[in-house]
């Protein structure tokens, strides 16, 4: 009897472990990246390159029949895909307010008396580059663009149901800024030193 018990207790218990699946879904560096890039070049009011219509209608119609042939070969685990495409109206409204304030911040990133920080923030560099009757001003413009973007970085994550992800779309966006500065702006390093680029 007592056999009986727990050959049934394991065989359920091995059924369960069999039944239960993980799905893990792991940050989309790549996603992200190329997110960043966009937001923060509209932001900074870069242009980005326009791409020819053919092209990416080839593109768009190789990538959707080698998707048909992925899908037919590997199964596919039903686990929602994050969308850094996001265009959500409290995204829409924190990237319109930052490109309206960065024609504000610009003088101030040329005369390097504010800089990128290394946690994708903005800081006062050299207050002596800011005239002492701006500088009220700039700390308003500072403190407003940091909520901002902090409420950016969380809009992100909270739109692609992963709020986890927020401190790695921090560090993505981190790196965007750095890389989309003008020549001569100043930002800090991963150690925190002030460095021009």
């Amino acid at each position: 009897m007592k056999v009986l018990k727990l050959t049934t207790l394991t065989g359920m218990l091995l059924l369960l472990l069999a039944a239960c699946v993980t799905i893990n879904i792991y940050f989309p560096a790549a996603q992200a990246e190329q997110a960043a890039e966009r937001i923060v070049e509209d932001i900074l009011g870069k242009q980005a390159p326009k791409e020819d219509k053919g092209a990416w209608l080839e593109r768009r119609k190789f990538e959707m029949f080698a998707g048909k042939v992925l899908n037919l070969l590997v199964p596919q685990a039903q686990a929602a895909q994050p969308d850094f495409n996001v265009n959500t109206p409290q995204i829409r409204q924190l990237q319109a307010a930052m490109k309206q304030r960065n024609q504000r911040l610009k003088a101030y990133y040329s005369s390097g008396g504010v800089g990128f920080t290394r946690d994708a923030l903005i800081a006062v560099h050299d207050s002596s580059a800011i005239p002492l009757k701006e500088r009220a001003k700039a700390e308003r413009l500072i403190a407003d663009e940091n909520s901002d973007r902090n409420a950016l970085y969380g809009a992100i994550a909270a739109a692609n149901g992963h709020p986890e992800w927020a401190p790695d779309i921090r560090s993505t966006f981190a790196r965007t800024w750095v890389q989309e500065a003008e020549k001569g702006w100043w930002y800090q390093d991963s150690s925190g030193n002030w460095k021009q680029r």
